[in-house]
């Protein structure tokens, strides 16, 4: 079954991205064909860190700890793998030399690419309305918080404490959401695709 799932996900057609996106990184700005690093493929790991977060959320710091040791792996593949986060820059390059991390991390706090790919509330999403709009599952967890009381009053232990850890509250924590978004690029067209990496497992 899943092989099959895989399949079906890799014959998904590739949506063209045409719509800019600059973000911030340790060297400066970068456009998202910048950042395949001149790879044909680019894996971002859509970090939850927002503006009002004063540390990353632990559960995604946790899944991060192993991306130094799969970069080179991704590379050898024609894989460049970032993270990215809305937060600024300055506060993601402070919590990554305190985690002492070295893969690379971009900021979308001056773009709409968070807001675009499903993974920020706050503002309405500018793709095409034509196309499937994506959604991470705090974001639709952060709908539930507001419109049903019970959702709220029920809330694992275990949100509640993740959302103090990052310095802020569940409606602030819920308004990140993670995530993996996978790019191709072809010629001088870059594409948004499905599969886990766009030219499937054969990468």
């Amino acid at each position: 079954m899943g092989d099959e799932l895989a399949r079906q996900r890799r014959e998904l057609p590739w949506v063209p991205i045409e719509k800019e996106y600059p973000l911030q990184t340790e060297d400066g700005t970068s456009t998202l064909a910048e950042l395949f690093d001149g790879r044909s493929q680019l894996v971002v790991y859509h970090f939850m860190f927002g503006p009002d977060y004063e540390a990353g959320c632990p559960a995604c710091s946790a899944t991060a700890d192993s991306f130094n040791g799969v970069l080179a792996h991704l590379k050898a593949c024609d894989v460049t793998m970032i993270c990215v986060s809305r937060a600024p820059i300055e506060k993601l390059l402070a919590y990554q030399e305190r985690m002492g991390w070295s893969f690379n991390w971009a900021s979308s706090h001056q773009s709409d690419f968070n807001f675009d790919f499903g993974v920020s509330a706050g503002e309405e999403m500018t793709h095409d309305p034509a196309a499937p709009r994506p959604e991470a599952n705090e974001l639709a967890l952060l709908k539930l918080l507001n419109e049903q009381p019970a959702v709220r009053e029920n809330l694992p232990r275990i949100a509640i404490q993740n959302a103090s850890s990052t310095g802020t509250n569940v409606d602030g924590y819920f308004s990140e959401g993670h995530g993996i978004s996978t790019f191709a690029r072809e010629g001088g067209t870059i594409y948004h695709s499905t599969p886990a990496t766009p030219a499937g497992r054969s990468s």
